[in-house]
């Protein structure tokens, strides 16, 4: 009697214990409106104190300096001080009736042009071949890539000594094999292909990397179908290989072209714009009419019209890439 007593009054004592866990349970899983705020608060403080230093630098290296730079291109700021009021478009106007600025803007589209094609393809090729499976492949990526890593002082200075008209290496292969010598950075007709073939060199790793990438990335059962269809080599990288590049082919000439567009460095180190202008790029003309010509106001009106320049080439860009994604 004693036991079931004993077994009644602890089924009667455990009885209410499980709707009391549930009543607490439920009562804990409520969510609590005050917590959630702080702790929605302190996500907020805490995303602000990541993002300030940014938006800090972005600010005042960015914004700050693009605002500015579009009111001093409306007045005739100088860096003699002798006219800092505002002259509203007049510096925009005497820019597009400058015939220096557009020859300066003609050569820099016109190395754009002529090195923006080499520089797509000989990546190409370049990734082509390691990507077939050379021998020590490392190596072969290695000395690709490597000049891009340089120096753009390093390689203007080791092309201006190739292009020695007396004592340089090109020169000297041209007359062992009775070629006549070349003034590669003295000829207007010259010059500017001379430093193309320098870009060329330093940077198609770039481009090269981007490629091989993008080819190491083509799933192997396309070759493999179509080896079993009967398509040789050339057959499978024209209909497999160059169609599946085609959103890196883009990438490439986009990124390219703005960089061409934007070339100063090589031209200024190896030329500084000659012979007789015929390698100054706008850049370089900008440069000399703010520090040289002391006309900031003028120099940056310069500027925005080539920033133009450059926005309605990636507008373009991005229009036929579109279309062509669609």
């Amino acid at each position: 009697m004693s036991s079931l007593a004993t077994s009644r009054n602890s089924e009667g004592q455990a009885g209410p214990l499980p709707g009391l866990s549930r009543h607490k349970l439920s009562h804990q899983g409520t969510p609590n409106p005050i917590r959630q705020r702080s702790r929605g608060s302190r996500d907020t403080i805490n995303g602000w104190a990541f993002a300030t230093p940014f938006l800090a630098f972005f600010l005042v290296f960015l914004v700050w300096p693009l605002l500015y730079g579009l009111y001093m291109s409306l007045t005739g700021k100088s860096l003699t001080g002798a006219n800092d009021s505002i002259i509203g478009f007049a510096n925009y106007a005497e820019a597009l009736a400058d015939a220096d600025m557009w020859h300066s803007m003609g050569n820099t589209l016109y190395f754009t042009v002529i090195s923006t094609v080499p520089l797509v393809i000989v990546a190409l090729v370049m990734a082509a071949l390691v990507n077939a499976g050379l021998p020590a492949q490392w190596l072969w990526r290695l000395s690709y890539f490597a000049p891009y890593l340089l120096a753009s002082t390093v390689v203007s200075l080791f092309f201006t000594w190739m292009y020695n008209p007396q004592l340089g290496l090109i020169n000297d292969s041209l007359a062992r094999i009775g070629l006549p010598k070349v003034a590669w950075l003295n000829d207007p007709g010259v010059a500017m292909w001379a430093i193309v073939i320098a870009t060329l060199w330093w940077t198609v790793g770039f481009n090269f990397l981007l490629y091989l990438a993008a080819m190491q990335n083509i799933p192997v059962q396309h070759y493999e179908a179509a080896s079993l269809d009967g398509a040789g080599a050339w057959r499978q990288f024209f209909s497999i290989t160059l169609p599946q590049l085609a959103p890196t082919t883009v990438m490439i000439v986009l990124l390219q072209i703005l960089a061409s567009l934007k070339i100063f460095d090589q031209v200024y180190q190896m030329t500084a714009g000659g012979p007789g202008g015929s390698t100054r790029p706008v850049v370089q003309y900008i440069f000399e009419t703010g520090f040289t010509g002391y006309r900031l106001g003028y120099s940056a009106a310069i500027s925005y019209i080539f920033f133009g320049l450059i926005v309605a080439v990636s507008v373009i860009q991005f229009l036929i890439t579109r279309r062509r994604s669609a």
